[in-house]
């Protein structure tokens, strides 16, 4: 095994703590203080975890959510209720979603066309708000 003199071993610990020094010291990790001896330079304060009205499923002031939305088109355009649209929880402004749909019309339909009439009913929103289905489940009732 071909083993480096020690100058070399030294001076490649030295570059890798370097390194390592520069990374923790740029990073944007949640909470971060200032090195000693380094100037003008102030800790990080923690983030705060804010959730959007567009993201939650409850508003205020009578607004409708994206979600809210989207399970209300749903629900009309398969004329069923059983609908379950959820928001991403680490997505800030509600742009990615999962849905559950359970509906008759579904009966005699390959799996694509079930999620064809899903994005039909959504296609509004597809075009704005709404960035991309994380996950659909498209049943009908007798494979509940």
């Amino acid at each position: 095994m071909f083993r480096f003199p020690s100058i070399y071993s030294t001076v490649i610990i030295i570059v890798m703590l370097s390194s390592a020094v520069r990374a923790l010291s740029s990073s944007s990790s949640r909470c971060a203080t200032a090195f000693i001896g380094s100037t003008g330079v102030k800790p990080v304060q923690p983030l705060r975890y804010i959730s959007t009205r567009m993201f939650s499923s409850t508003t205020e002031g009578g607004e409708t959510s994206i979600v809210d939305t989207c399970r209300d088109k749903i629900q009309k355009a398969l004329e069923t209720d059983d609908v379950i649209v959820k928001g991403a929880f680490d997505d800030p402004n509600g742009s990615h979603i999962s849905i559950e749909v359970v509906s008759d019309l579904f009966v005699g339909k390959r799996a694509v066309q079930r999620q064809q009439l899903v994005y039909k009913a959504i296609w509004e929103e597809m075009q704005g708000p709404v960035h991309v289905v994380d996950a659909m489940i498209c049943k009908t009732p007798d494979e509940e």
